[in-house]
């Protein structure tokens, strides 16, 4: 099991992206959660097999209908504790 954490730029806030990114995760089957950030990007943390991450990676890029992404930041994780389910975290202020 891999886990990476995503920080995705653009039109993010406001136009769906962390329910639809959940609800996509929870479809593959992956864990963690999604959170806005003050600074207008989402973060994302997934859990699960990296061929399943690559197919959540291609959905990041496009997202909700609303959204436009400009940029998605990878980093590779080993969380001490992996997530049991996907969900939307309240914003970090």
């Amino acid at each position: 099991m891999s886990c990476r954490r995503y920080f995705i730029s653009g039109r993010v806030q406001g136009v769906f992206y962390r329910s639809s990114a959940q609800r996509y995760a929870q479809s593959l089957e992956l864990t963690g959660w999604v959170r806005n950030l003050r600074d207008g990007r989402v973060e994302l943390l997934a859990c699960g097999e990296a061929s399943v991450l690559a197919e959540l990676e291609k959905w990041l890029e496009i997202g909700p209908e609303y959204a436009k992404v400009t940029n998605i930041e990878v980093i590779m994780e080993n969380p001490s504790i992996i997530p049991a389910a996907f969900e939307v975290l309240p914003t970090v202020v």
